[in-house]
Order: structure tokens, then C-alpha cells, then sequence
């Protein structure tokens, strides 16, 4: 099982929180994890902070963050589909590809903040059922626009006209592509369709359930269910002993994840790994440095 560090905060003692968040970057790259991503928010989200904190763009934070990174792989968890014509995010992606040189995975969603959407003057569509509709052509558009030469491409939502895009990404046939969410009708059908990652957010049992329900959208829609690499986000606080966590845990008053100890943390993962989880992706309230030192020790004990 691979580990990753999904970097939701820009609470940081540094004046500077872009050096700050590369600074964080270089060291997670250095101590061997294999994942780093950004939320793609305008404002924090609830279960993170306060809306009036800092809060970074993410596709600008990661074109810095690839110039200055070799090996880790970058992503947003997630982009909500609405905040940028898929035509011009496919451009975006196939650029920052380039920076990287191969390491970025497309990261997209539904869309779900809709105070967010309020405040930024962003259309918001009330059913969820037509924002996983939108998200599934948008996916179809942007992979048009990455492998073919000139794409055309008519959809209900959106459209291109014998559009180019150059040069195309360097990952081939593209950058990978996960869908964030675990509606079971539609959220996952649309991963069996059109994603190569899933990610979904929940207990050792929770999950699995979710890939039994993705597995069986698999077998409907003809694809390979181990094409589909099986990803989760666990938002974690982490210290050596009870005493620790708990006085933790008391300052952390906006925090909603799990609150461990190294063996509670050691036990959690065990967990995610029998539950056929490939990568974990660790969220560490408002960048707690023990919790970060503490997960790439761990992560050692859960290669395959």
C-alpha cells in the first residue's frame, strides 16, 4: 500500500505560506511518499477550518510545486467541474504535465460547496444527478482533447470545435484521471466508465463496500476493474501515546477525522490494506508536524 499526504491547510507559523507548502512538498517528496495534492477551493472548507483563513488556488500552487519537486506525483483532491471550462482545464493539466515531467494526475469531481460557488458567481446545478452528468462529459471532452489532433467534440453540457491543443500531455495515452466520490448509482458508474483512480472517504468496512459496489458497475460497463486504481483520503491526527492524542485532540476544536495513536494508526491501516486499499492519501489537520513525522515512519511498515 502506497501513502500520500493531501495538504488541505495553509495554517503555517511562516509569514510566507507558499514557502511554507513547499517547503512541506520537498520534504514529504524526500521521505518517500508518493502522492502530494491541494484542495481545489477558493475558500476553506468546513471540515478543515474557518472560510476567512488563507487559502491557495490549487492548479497555480501546483505549477510551482512541479517546478520544484522531482519524483512525487501532484494532483487536486478534487477539481470540481464547474469552476473552469473543461476545454481550458485539459490545456492547463497537458502544461503542467510538461512542467513535471509526467507527474500529474487529474484529480475531479462533481462539485458539492455551494456557498462557494455563491460568493465566486459560479453555476451551480441544484441536482446532484446533473453535476455527475456534466462531470462524465466533461472527463469525455478533456480526453478528447489530449489524444486527438484536432478534437471536435458535441456534448449536451459542453462543446469543442475542431480545437487544438499542443503540445499534448507527455503522460501517454494521458495523465490518469481520479474521480472523487462514492455515489453508488451514479458517482461510480462513472468511475467504471471514464476514471483510472477512485477515491472515496470512510471506515475500513465503508470502502471496501464501495469497491464490492464499484466492481459490479465494472462487470455492467466492460471494463477491467483492476484498471482502476483504489484509493482513499483519511483525515488524521497522530501521537505516541493517549495522553497526547487527547490534548491534541482538545485544541483541535474544528477537527472531524480520527484522532490515533501510532499503534491505533498501525491497526487503521492494517485495516485499509486487508480492505484491498492500494494508495492511502493522510490529510493532517492544519499541518501538525508530529503527525506528518510520525505517518512517514509508519508507511515504511506497509510497503508491498
Amino acid at each position: 500500500m502506497k501513502f500520500g499526504i493531501h495538504s488541505p491547510s495553509y495554517i503555517y507559523p511562516e509569514a510566507n505560506i507558499f514557502d511554507a507548502v513547499k517547503a512541506k512538498a520537498i520534504w514529504v517528496e524526500k521521505h518517500g511518499f508518493d502522492w502530494f495534492s491541494v484542495m481545489d477551493h477558493m475558500i476553506q472548507i468546513p471540515v478543515h477550518g474557518l472560510p476567512e483563513e488563507p487559502f491557495m488556488e490549487g492548479w497555480t500552487l501546483l505549477s510551482a510545486l512541479a517546478a520544484v519537486t522531482n519524483r512525487i506525483r501532484l494532483s487536486t483532491l478534487v477539481t470540481s467541474t464547474s469552476y473552469r471550462n473543461p476545454a481550458l482545464l485539459a490545456k492547463m493539466v497537458a502544461n503542467l504535465d510538461l512542467i513535471s515531467h509526467g507527474r500529474i494526475t487529474l484529480g475531479i469531481g462533481a462539485g458539492w460547496y455551494e456557498s462557494e460557488y455563491k460568493q465566486y458567481g459560479f453555476e451551480y446545478q441544484e441536482k446532484p444527478a446533473e453535476r455527475i452528468y456534466r462531470l462524465e462529459e466533461a472527463i469525455k471532452l478533456i480526453k478528447t482533447m489530449w489524444t486527438e489532433e484536432r478534437a471536435t467534440f458535441h456534448g449536451k453540457y459542453f462543446y469543442v470545435e475542431n480545437a487544438i491543443l499542443e503540445p499534448k500531455p507527455s503522460q501517454k495515452p494521458h495523465p490518469p484521471i481520479l474521480i472523487g466520490g462514492a455515489g453508488e448509482q451514479l458517482t461510480l458508474r462513472t468511475v467504471a466508465r471514464v476514471g483510472n483512480m477512485c477515491n472515496f472517504i470512510g471506515s475500513p468496512e465503508d470502502v471496501k463496500h464501495k469497491f464490492e459496489v464499484l466492481n459490479q458497475h465494472c462487470v455492467k460497463e466492460g471494463r477491467d476493474y483492476n484498471d482502476i486504481e483504489r484509493t482513499v483520503l483519511c483525515n488524521l491526527l497522530i501521537a505516541k501515546d493517549e495522553s497526547a492524542i487527547q490534548s491534541k485532540l482538545e485544541k483541535a476544536t474544528l477537527f472531524k477525522g480520527r484522532g490515533l495513536t501510532v499503534d491505533g494508526a498501525r491497526k487503521l491501516f492494517t485495516e485499509y490494506q486487508a480492505a484491498s486499499v492500494q494508495m492511502l492519501i493522510c490529510s493532517i489537520y492544519q499541518n501538525d508536524v508530529e503527525t506528518l513525522e510520525l505517518l512517514s515512519e509508519l508507511k515504511d511498515q506497509f510497503k508491498n
